[in-house]
């Protein structure tokens, strides 16, 4: 999840730890000017009285790391983001101190805070069926004759494959978030926890010096088999049973993350615990990190060049929002049920994408295909499309796209077309070049139309198809007039020909065409210009440029056969 879809929260549900009535009510007092529901929750109570699935929610822990990690309990297997306040005596997790609390809330609706997915993992067997953030710990009992055995082994195996017996104190496996409590102190490594999937063994107190840590691939299956009693227990006790000998547990990497809020009031990772494990290392260095962010944002910015970034941040998060329905469009059993996912599809990128730019540039005008004009007092408009290829979103074909253009005086600027299901990005500032996830396209230098590669649109009577297809090495029909125009910057084509067009549609990907080199022009062979009203229709024709006099002659052709035809029909 992207931290710029945050800027559509609309519910927050806090969970709230003892004493810590003073936070609570900052929070409703912050809420209430905000106009954003609270719905407060006692640590141990349930969360289904006030959760509603088609909400956008912020889930806000208040307490230690103790309610936090009941907050990841709660609010991760309903995949909501998570903003922890240290109201306790010590947090790790929890690290936004209570006076922050109003200004790193300001940050993360306004869709400047990060969201980062931290591996669980998920623990099975014994009676025990859970999911945890940090670690799952399984120790020996202590005998009730102190003179007794006073270990415990343990075999482990991944993915079936027999790793070795562990004995000792006994074992702990660890997400790269949990590596800096008991597996850290037992002589395991420190994971940075942020997007990294990964799990680790770490023996306790071993009895053999040729043991140690293990990394493993969070997709791994590991499996403990007791031979003899034991404790486990899941992130300190979240969750525990007692092993007997024989039996086994398996864990293995969760099917969902913890989605955790970072915002600037947090420390940073190794700043954190530089702080709190005595980190020598970090003593004599000089950290520029503030200093060098307040450079950045003290200093003058380009507007395009910001708006590419914001534009690209916003796409991904709406992104994100259109994956998730597109995967139900298969499920549901009557149409209706599909034009209701569209609808919302329709609505959700829109608001996300419009939120975002409301935020960062408060005097620009949008237009959007999903929503009324908004009038600006610069100089500058954005040009929005949320879901271009409706008609493939709801038939779950996966090419649609999400289209959003910046007007520099009613002129296309910056362009950006992003394609959520193979998450390919395009972009481009006007005389700036072409890309396509970062690195630079262009389009095709072929020079024979027989050797060339044609993308159609809306083809009313097939016209294009028939008349093209014999002559050209095929046609094909993407349903995207924005991926059909990326395309041919990217050289996956060589021309296209849009019956139809409307600017929303067609703004970015002009700009990302041109800038790869392509020729785009209507089908007199003049300007093409994307902005064009509507009293008559906006016919468009791009090329790769080489066979662009060739391809508009070609139309031309069949243009005046057609009328003839229909003269002779009259």
């Amino acid at each position: 999840m992207y931290g710029r879809r945050l800027a559509t929260i609309e519910e927050i549900i806090a969970l709230v730890s003892p004493d810590s009535e003073d936070e609570l009510s900052t929070l409703e007092t912050w809420a209430a000017d905000h106009e954003i529901p609270v719905h407060a929750v006692e640590v141990g109570d349930d969360i289904d009285d006030v959760y509603t699935p088609e909400r956008e929610y912020l889930g806000v822990t208040l307490g230690g790391d103790g309610t936090y990690l009941e907050g990841v309990r709660q609010f991760s297997p309903r995949q909501v983001p998570i903003l922890g306040i240290n109201a306790g005596t010590l947090a790790f997790l929890a690290s936004i101190s209570p006076d922050d609390l109003t200004d790193a809330l300001d940050e993360t609706v306004r869709g400047g805070a990060t969201v980062d997915r931290r591996q669980q993992l998920h623990v099975e067997g014994n009676g025990v069926d859970c999911t945890g953030i940090n670690d799952v710990m399984i120790e020996h009992e202590p005998p009730e004759n102190p003179v007794d055995r006073k270990i415990t082994e343990l075999e482990v195996f991944a993915d079936g494959e027999f790793v070795g017996e562990y004995e000792g104190s006994g074992l702990a496996v660890s997400t790269p978030t949990g590596s800096t409590g008991v597996s850290l102190s037992a002589g395991g490594p420190v994971h940075y926890p942020m997007n990294n999937s990964s799990l680790q063994i770490v023996p306790l107190h071993t009895h053999r010096m040729g043991t140690r840590p293990l990394i493993v691939d969070a997709d791994t299956t590991i499996e403990v088999v007791s031979e003899g009693s034991a404790n486990l227990l899941v992130d300190g006790g979240r969750a525990q049973t007692r092993l007997e000998e024989g039996d086994t547990i398996t864990i293995s990497g969760a099917d969902t993350s913890a989605l955790v809020v970072n915002t600037s009031y947090d420390d940073d990772f190794f700043t954190s615990i530089s702080e709190k494990l005595g980190w020598s290392v970090r003593e004599d260095r000089h950290d520029h990190g503030d200093t060098d962010r307040a450079v950045e944002t003290s200093e003058a910015e380009d507007v395009v060049r910001r708006a590419k970034q914001v534009a690209e941040d916003a796409s991904k998060a709406a992104g994100e929002a259109l994956r998730e329905l597109h995967g139900q469009t298969e499920s549901v059993e009557y149409k209706s049920d599909k034009s209701d996912i569209v609808t919302e599809a329709d609505y959700k990128a829109d608001n996300i994408i419009t939120t975002v730019i409301e935020n960062e540039f408060p005097t620009h005008g949008i237009r959007s295909e999903e929503s009324d004009e908004q009038v600006g007092t610069s100089e500058y408009t954005w040009l929005i499309d949320p879901l271009d290829g409706t008609g493939n979103f709801a038939h779950g074909n996966p090419n649609y796209s999400i289209s959003i253009a910046l007007l520099e005086d009613e002129e296309p600027v910056m362009g950006v077309v992003y394609a959520p299901e193979t998450d390919e990005m395009f972009t481009a500032i006007e005389g700036e070049g072409a890309t396509l996830d970062g690195l630079p396209i262009s389009t095709t230098d072929r020079t024979s139309l027989d050797e060339c590669m044609l993308l159609s649109g809306y083809d009313p009577n097939g016209t294009f198809l028939s008349h093209c297809y014999q002559e050209t090495r095929g046609v094909r029909s993407i349903g995207s007039a924005a991926l059909n125009l990326c395309f041919l910057a990217a050289g996956s084509a060589d021309a296209v020909w849009e019956f139809d067009t409307y600017p929303w549609d067609v703004a970015a990907g002009v700009v990302i065409a041109r800038e790869a080199g392509a020729t785009i022009t209507n089908a007199d062979g003049e300007q093409y210009d994307p902005i064009a009203a509507h009293e008559t229709r906006n016919e468009l024709v791009g090329s790769n440029g080489p066979v662009h006099e060739d391809l508009l002659s070609h139309l031309d052709d069949e243009q005046e056969l057609q009328a003839t035809q229909q003269t002779s029909a009259d």
